[in-house]
């Protein structure tokens, strides 16, 4: 069974950066995709980031430069360090397993003063 366990989230101030993690259960890990989405209220749930089992990377124009996601397959673990946090930033973020279309639970991330 595939668990995807987001966490790192919190309150953080504009301009100020967080790093969110995903443990993912089973060797399964890296030989798949990952990705992170976020959803803030009243709005769709959006791609931010993705990786591929070669470490390919692609992002979301609007946080382009300001975001990285990495793989660590050893540790079965997806990050995004999140760098230059902005208001609008704000929103639940959801790691993602693209082949299976499994997720995670989410995790909170508010960027206010």
């Amino acid at each position: 069974q595939v668990q995807l366990v987001e966490s790192g989230g919190g309150l953080v101030q504009p301009g100020g950066s967080l790093r969110l993690s995903c443990a993912a259960s089973g060797s399964w890990f890296r030989a798949y995709a990952m990705d992170w989405y976020r959803q803030a209220p009243g709005k769709e749930r959006e791609l931010v980031a993705a990786i591929s089992r070669l470490d390919t990377t692609n992002y979301a124009d609007s946080v382009k430069g300001r975001f990285t996601i990495s793989r660590d397959n050893a540790k079965n673990t997806v990050y995004l360090q999140m760098n230059s946090l902005k208001p609008e930033d704000t929103a639940v973020y959801y790691c993602h397993q693209i082949a299976g279309d499994y997720w995670g639970q989410g995790t909170q991330v508010t960027v206010s003063s």
